[in-house]
């Protein structure tokens, strides 16, 4: 199944778009290790829905935003307060936060 997802960089935000799903992180995996470099925002905004591939992806680049000194994230898709709240993430993603950030 084609991924109808999308990624692009403006400035210091990643921007990504369509469907974060198992076939658009194998499609956008590569281009996006290359493009998250100095990114320090994550735009969610035009993401329709995430499952839990796309959740996964998710943490690992807003992790990648921390190491960059910034992790914010605009934009809450379809399926994602529902699997970050299953996976106890904190809202800025990440999987090492205390129980008080979540």
């Amino acid at each position: 199944m084609a991924s109808d997802a999308t990624a692009r960089v403006e400035g210091d935000a990643l921007h990504l778009a369509g469907t974060l799903d198992r076939a658009a992180v194998v499609a956008l995996w590569p281009q996006l290790v290359r493009q998250a470099g100095q990114a320090r925002q994550l735009d969610l905004q035009a993401v329709e829905r995430v499952d839990s591939a796309g959740v996964a992806l998710l943490a690992e680049l807003a992790a990648r935003l921390r190491g960059n000194g910034g992790a914010t994230i605009v934009g809450t898709p379809a399926g994602l307060d529902e699997l970050r709240a299953a996976y106890r993430l904190s809202p800025d993603l990440d999987f090492n936060a205390s129980p008080a950030e979540r």
